[in-house]
């Protein structure tokens, strides 16, 4: 009966002080890029895993203020923006929240798929991007270096989780990310690879052998000495695999038969992207303060004094606005919680006033004297008033019992009894107040034309279509 599997492996918590010295990364699109920028943006946070937004979704419109305003709330220590002008791509590396920045310009670089469609039997598992890269600098130290490279070289160091080689997991080394500094160029090339370790002192078919997962077929041979003899010679990997290379295992390492205390050489397999930056300035703060260094400006003394004098007034005056409009809010709200007491005392009063009122009572002839009724010499009136009639007299033509429509047609009874018809344009009609339904039925008048005589129609003047 087998027994049950015993627990070898912990897995160690961080403390909070492990997780604050970490450092995180956030790599984001300034502005309007291409899509090949945008595909290195992509390939970059896949190298700055597991420690940096991978699905981080930006828009055109965002600034650095945006950034710098969640970065606090995410642990964000490096800030990493690429834009695109119409001389080139640039990389800013910035410290947040205080700086200082690091202003590069990408000659010219190649995305993760260029690089692995080069190789023979690429290989990029996704399980080696669940560890923090090591991080290699090349060529960055001397005396005759610098203070902008001395910078560089905290910056580009401090962008990556540090290391304790005492207290760390060799299954931790996955990958490798490398900064070369070119002396005569000036250039700085960025490399990514990954770490596996090869046997050391075997024949390529034995290599075959003891890393294939499988074994291999032997149907074409009459013994394995044959398979193995076939392939006797050393390749070139097999040469480069000298003393220097090779390594004795202090623990055990990913891979079939990578045991401790074994010989193996270590190999580097590129997964990209690459890049050639040329550093162009230095800020003292994130995106902005003192230019600490520029490739091409060279201020004198008196000019870096007057910018530091420029900076400063402009920060004062800043802290001095901020005040102001502390002070102003403050003012506000006590002025709004003042009327807030004196709006409810004045709605107690208007409630008093309008239930004061609300209590007067009112006879049949108060209400008679306020409200007149109208009278029958006023129907004429309104009825003038509906048709448009504006020189309307009550006491003339009480005899004659028509009236004419609208003031568009008067009528002048002449000597043989005969109608007069005279075109006037209609008044404007004044606005009044609509009457009630009753008192329309009331006013309407019947308007009849004596003259049964038709007018004929003048023709419409104009020339005849030839």
């Amino acid at each position: 009966m087998g027994h049950s599997r015993k627990k070898k492996r912990t897995h160690v918590v961080p403390t909070e002080e492990e997780i604050a010295k970490t450092p995180r990364s956030l790599v984001a699109k300034s502005g309007e890029v291409g899509q090949s920028v945008s595909r290195l943006v992509r390939d970059l946070r896949k190298v700055m895993e597991p420690f940096t937004a991978s699905s981080l979704k930006e828009r055109k419109n965002n600034r650095v203020k945006d950034y710098v305003s969640v970065s606090s709330h995410l642990g964000i220590s490096h800030l990493l923006l690429f834009s695109q002008t119409e001389t080139g791509s640039n990389l800013r590396i910035g410290r947040v929240p205080r700086g200082p920045t690091l202003y590069f310009k990408i000659n010219s670089y190649s995305l993760t798929n260029d690089c692995l469609k080069l190789q023979k039997t690429p290989s990029a598992s996704s399980i080696i991007f669940k560890t923090s890269p090591l991080i290699i600098l090349n060529n960055f130290a001397g005396e005759d270096k610098g203070k902008e490279l001395k910078l560089m070289t905290a910056m580009l160091q401090n962008m990556f989780p540090a290391i304790n080689p005492s207290t760390m997991h060799l299954s931790d080394a996955r990958r490798v990310v490398l900064f070369n500094y070119n002396d005569s160029t000036g250039f700085v090339d960025f490399r990514h690879y990954n770490i596996t370790v090869k046997p050391v002192g075997v024949t390529k078919g034995v290599k075959r052998v003891i890393l294939a997962k499988n074994v291999p077929s032997l149907a074409g041979f009459d013994d394995i000495s044959e398979y193995v003899l076939r392939e006797a010679f050393a390749s070139e990997s097999d040469v480069e695999d000298g003393p220097e290379n090779s390594i004795t295992l202090p623990q055990d390492y990913v891979g079939r038969g990578n045991k401790k205390n074994e010989q193996r050489a270590v190999r580097l397999q590129e997964l990209g992207p690459r890049m050639e930056l040329s550093l162009m300035k230095v800020h003292g703060g994130l995106c902005e303060g003192e230019v600490l260094y520029h490739k091409y400006l060279n201020k004198s003394k008196e000019e870096i004094e007057a910018d530091a004098r420029t900076r400063q007034i402009k920060l004062t005056n800043q802290a001095r606005r901020r005040q102001e409009q502390e002070a102003n809010v403050k003012r506000k709200k006590q002025s709004k919680k003042g009327a807030d007491g004196s709006g409810a005392s004045d709605s107690d009063g208007s409630d008093d006033d309008e239930a004061s009122d609300s209590n007067v009572d009112m006879d049949d002839s108060d209400i008679d004297a306020v409200v007149e009724k109208p009278s029958s010499k006023s129907k004429g009136r309104l009825a003038a008033d509906d048709f448009g009639v504006d020189n309307y007299d009550p006491n003339e033509g009480s005899d004659s019992s028509d009236e004419s429509a609208g003031g568009n047609v008067v009528e002048d009874e002449g000597e043989d009894g005969d109608v007069e018809m005279e075109d006037r344009k209609p008044s404007k009609r004044a606005k009044t107040s609509k009457p009630s339904k009753d008192t329309k039925s009331k006013t309407k008048t019947k308007i009849k034309i004596k003259s049964k005589e038709k007018t004929k129609k003048k023709p419409k003047s104009g020339s005849k279509r030839k």
